[in-house]
């Protein structure tokens, strides 16, 4: 059955997002393992630095720029330049993921890195890590509620079956409208998917998080050895 948009209404957001990514607490150079000479890294920073594209132009001095730039290329612009299949995109586009509360981007990321990653590692033992980062990232846009939509097309948030989702995606791209609003379907949440990179502003870090695999599921620490969640 296609899908009607009859039932939709645009919703204005303006608000902070949350966008929860996999990030090293402490980071790391990438290119020590090229060379054992300090100044080796550092020419190749700086040559990665000055031939890489540009997608964001930054208002502030510029000794801040390329640290600006860092933060949105991290928060924001990665999902336009590393192309990927996810639940409103078929892979020839890129859709950003954010939503109004941390937990659910917490359900969000745990079902995906349990049910992908580690299911397709074969990785089932307890004890494995992985490090995060959530950020907070400004959205101004009137983005599609799907919301109301879900009781007659409930394949919105169906967990496995994405061929609604990729219709409703590819339409909304090619027509350029700037994201949508929906309910997330690991959690009790909504989630927002953005295909306009230019309506997110201003990521701001929020905090860090651990999910370690447990024998009877995941462990999310915020700090350290203090558990936030269950799951």
């Amino acid at each position: 059955m296609s899908f009607s948009f009859s039932s939709s209404n645009l919703m204005e957001v303006h608000q902070d997002l949350f966008r929860n990514i996999v990030s090293l607490r402490e980071s790391e150079d990438l290119f020590d393992d090229l060379s054992d000479d300090p100044n080796a890294w550092q020419a190749a920073q700086k040559l990665e630095f000055e031939t890489k594209p540009r997608f964001f132009t930054s208002p502030t001095p510029a000794i801040y720029r390329p640290f600006e730039e860092a933060e949105w290329n991290t928060a924001i612009g990665y999902p336009f330049t590393e192309l990927s299949v996810t639940r409103f995109s078929d892979g020839s586009f890129g859709v950003w993921y954010g939503a109004d509360e941390l937990e659910t981007t917490i359900y969000e990321t745990v079902h995906h890195w349990k049910n992908g990653l580690l299911a397709d590692a074969g990785f089932s033992q307890s004890g494995i890590e992985i490090q995060r980062r959530v950020y907070k990232v400004r959205c101004d846009a009137a983005l599609i509620d799907l919301r109301a939509s879900i009781r007659d097309y409930p394949n919105l948030v169906h967990s496995t079956d994405y061929s609604l989702t990729h219709e409703i995606g590819t339409r909304i791209h090619r027509e350029g409208h700037p994201g949508l609003i929906t309910k997330s379907a690991r959690a009790d949440g909504d989630v927002e998917a953005v295909f306009n990179p230019e309506v997110l502003s201003n990521p701001q870090h929020h905090c860090y998080l651990t999910y370690i695999t447990t024998s009877s599921g995941i462990e999310i620490q915020r700090e350290k050895g203090t558990v936030l969640l269950r799951i």
